[in-house]
Parts: C-alpha cells; structure tokens; sequence
C-alpha cells in the first residue's frame, strides 16, 4: 500500500488520478489544508515545502521505502515504477516532460493565482478586489489554454497519440476552466480533450477521493492559515 498525503485540490488530483490510472494500491492520510496540517512536522518530514500531495512508497527503489513530494516529481515515479503512461521511446518520454514541466511552471501557478485574485482575494477583510492582477492571470490562463489548443489540434493527447502522466497533470486545472474566467468556443480541440479526459473511469475516481471536503476557502481561520503564512 502506498500512503498518499492528499486535500482535494487539483495538485491533489494529480497523484490520487495517477494511483487509479496505474491500478496501485494506496490508503489516503488527509492533510486539511485550511485547518494547517501541512505544517504539521511529521508532514514536513516527508514534504519540506509544506504542500500536498506527497507519497510514501514502502516498496521503493531496491526494495525500500521512498517518500516523495511535489506532485509532477510523484508522476513521474510512479510512471517509471509502473512503466505505463510515460510513452514507450525516448522522443515519447521526452514530450511528455516538457508538457509536464509546462503544467508544473505555467498552467498551475497561473490558473492558482487567477483563482485566488477571482475568487478568494475580493472576499477577504479587507476585501481586495484588484482588477489589474485579476486581468493579468484570467489573460495568462486564456494564453496557456490556447497553447494546448493548438497543441491538441495535432495531437490526440497532449505529448502525442497517447494518454499520458503530462494529460493527468493538466486536467485537474483545466477542468476548473469556468473559474478561472475562461471560454471554450474558441478552444474546440481543447474542450475535446477535456471531454475525452473526464470520461475516463481513473481520472473520475480520483477526482471523487473525498469530493465532500473541497470548500471555497471563505471561512476566515482557513484564509488565515492559506494566504498569510
């Protein structure tokens, strides 16, 4: 068993899709980020940055336990640990990376702070409603999704005919489209995408894992714990 350390979130979803998609065995340890256990020093032990997901494999290389945080860090090992989803040549290995490290330095973080100056941001005391970063991230996210839309428009799967660790990674963002501001009738290959996707019975297991628990980060102790430290 593979012990997760996971919040419903999209970073979350990477690691617990990615479990499901790879048929491994896990057991879930919920890290409530709005209550501040991911500053927990057992949890930091395993995931210095303080943020989930993070993993703990017990039948790591040579047959030790690995933990491992940082959720396209997690992709990737448990891709090579399985040999599944990572494409089967180099050149495949290769777009799959780069999609990956697109995700992880772009989609996330932009997509992050187009929610968080959307959503979060105007509801905190004092409110702060800032139309200039709100625009700034809604237009970033709008770039990225074209991007992957054109990229689609070639491809089935984001790193090329295959479904991939890099499609896991995106997904989860990408299907928070609505809140990040964002339209689909100009983006047709991406909403395909998407669409093919979500339909998948791994990716729609992982995003249920304990669906009940995802909030919009409006109670104030949570604000104080996310925002401010």
């Amino acid at each position: 068993m593979i012990d997760l350390y996971f919040w419903p979130t999209p970073n979350g979803w990477k690691a617990s899709i990615a479990l499901e998609e790879m048929d491994l065995p896990y057991t879930t340890h919920l890290i409530n980020i709005g209550k501040g256990d991911q500053f927990d020093p057992e949890f930091l032990k395993i995931a210095p940055n303080n943020r989930m997901p993070a993993i703990v494999d017990p039948d790591g290389p040579d047959g030790t336990p690995i933990s491992v945080f940082e959720s396209g860090a997690i992709l990737m090992y448990l891709a090579r640990k399985t040999g599944r989803f990572y494409g089967k040549t180099e050149r495949d290995r290769i777009a799959v990376e780069e999609w990956l490290m697109w995700q992880m330095g772009g989609v996330g973080p932009m997509a992050g702070q187009a929610h968080h100056f959307l959503k979060y941001a105007p509801n905190l005391e004092p409110p702060q409603d800032l139309p200039y970063a709100k625009d700034r991230y809604r237009a970033e996210v709008g770039r990225l999704y074209g991007v992957l839309d054109r990229r689609l428009a070639e491809n089935e799967y984001v790193a090329g005919d295959f479904y991939s660790i890099a499609d896991m990674s995106i997904w989860g963002w990408a299907s928070l489209w609505e809140g990040q501001q964002q339209v689909l009738e100009d983006k047709p290959h991406f909403a395909r995408w998407l669409e093919t996707v979500s339909a998948r019975p791994g990716v729609q297991s992982g995003r249920v894992l304990h669906a009940e628990l995802r909030g919009d980060h409006r109670d104030k102790q949570a604000q104080g714990v996310l925002f401010k430290r």
